[in-house]
């Protein structure tokens, strides 16, 4: 099923002057005849540029910074008006100045989690007497993206290892983190770790591909499980080029992922994915064939689509589908019951951008996708981002948490007369 939405330095120079003095001969300025051009400089490994055709279209395109600092209170107040919902349903500022706010996680006393890919810290939300505050809870880490919360102990994945913090919601002024498992390489692209706890009691893990596309190592493109002391670590799933979002099913408790296609191959193809594990050990695809349609251009040859998992759903060309969480509460009409809601980051590496939204899916009975449509829009308009969402967390009031990296900020959703606490910038 494929988903597609159409929506739309500062330089000193202060040296110049004694430059200016200084007399270099023309011998010197000029290249010998004959002379090769001087190299251009390589890209890092695993950078998301290797591999852009030297095209004049493609050379524009680029990974979208977020800014540098938080959105004001002024930006955020122009961003609700712009985002379109079903009818009855609305959405306000949760919490503005979470710098890079990314994967979310709700504690049993309310208080709400919020990782980081870019910046060194994790933030915690409260509300007291109508009131939110934003806080740090922890500092000094690399790309703390991955939450998980069990038992009041919350579990922080960064780049490399994962730690935890017990008892949390107690020790938010003075927390001790302690390392539960750190057999993960250190690359730093798709290193980033979106991660969680399953019905069976297992924290599950994923390791990206360490390049756009590439042949595979076998400590990369996976998902892992272990137990919450980190022993005990198996591979569920392999050829998972970068996920960045999961949860199970709350009846048949299977595990949904969304999965990043590669880059680079055209602006219409491949589409990234939703997929499904039905047993441990099963392939998806990566880096041989994308989609379950689509064989990889390099990669692909004498090899098949049929030998992989197919995804359940096509989610559209370079949409960066991120958080996917299930609908549980009761707050929401019934047609939401069970339903995946899925955040699309949306595109970079498309001339006209697709993605910047918030889809809902509904599952058939046997769990295949019986439709998908669109649940927030308006974060892309006019091809530039008013925001770029990242993770959805339901909290247990039954109202929806939506992160955004771009502003800083987190949203909230709910259904039927708004209720507002106020924000503390």
């Amino acid at each position: 099923m494929a988903f597609r939405l159409s929506s739309r330095a500062l330089l000193l120079a202060s040296t110049l002057g004694a430059l200016a003095l200084v007399t270099v001969p023309a011998s010197a300025q000029a290249p010998a005849p004959g002379a090769a051009p001087a190299a251009a400089t390589p890209l890092p490994p695993g950078s998301p540029l290797i591999g852009r055709p030297n095209t004049e279209g493609a050379m524009k395109l680029g990974p979208v910074a977020p800014p540098p600092i938080p959105a004001t209170a002024e930006k955020l107040a122009t961003v609700p008006g712009k985002l379109k919902l079903p009818k009855g349903f609305n959405i306000e500022l949760y919490a503005g100045g979470v710098a890079n706010a990314r994967s979310m996680r709700e504690g049993e006393k309310g208080t709400v989690f919020v990782g980081s890919r870019l910046q060194d810290k994790v933030h915690y939300i409260t509300e007291k007497a109508g009131k939110r505050d934003v806080k740090v809870l922890v500092s000094g880490l690399h790309r703390p993206n991955g939450l998980a919360i069990k038992d009041g102990t919350l579990y922080i994945a960064e780049l490399s290892k994962i730690s935890k913090i017990e008892k949390v919601e107690d020790n938010l002024e003075k927390p001790t983190m302690v390392k539960v498992y750190d057999d993960l390489p250190k690359d730093e692209a798709h290193g980033w770790k979106f991660i969680g706890i399953g019905p069976d009691n297992k924290l599950y893990v994923p390791v990206g591909l360490p390049c756009n596309s590439c042949p595979a190592p076998d400590t990369h493109a996976q998902i892992r499980r272990i137990n919450l002391d980190g022993s005990g670590m198996e591979v569920v799933a392999r050829g998972v080029r970068n996920t960045v979002g999961f949860d199970w099913h709350p009846v048949s408790k299977q595990l949904y992922f969304t999965d990043n296609s590669r880059d680079w191959v055209s602006e219409d193809f491949p589409e990234d994915e939703l997929n499904r594990v039905t047993k441990v050990g099963e392939h998806f695809g990566n880096p041989f064939c994308h989609q379950g349609d689509f064989l990889d251009p390099e990669l692909g040859w004498g090899r098949s689509c049929d030998e992989f998992v197919k995804p359940v759903a096509k989610m559209g060309p370079h949409t960066a589908v991120l958080g996917a969480r299930f609908y549980t509460g009761d707050k929401f009409p019934a047609k939401y019951k069970n339903a995946l809601f899925i955040a699309r980051h949306g595109s970079w590496n498309r001339t006209k951008k697709a993605g910047g939204d918030i889809v809902a899916v509904f599952l058939n009975k046997d769990g295949t996708v019986k439709s998908m449509e669109p649940f927030i829009t308006g974060f892309l308009e006019n091809n530039s981002y008013h925001g770029r969402p990242v993770d959805v967390l339901f909290l247990k009031d039954g109202s929806m948490l939506i992160s955004d990296d771009f502003n800083g900020a987190v949203w909230r959703v709910t259904y039927g007369n708004p209720k507002s606490a106020a924000v503390k910038q």
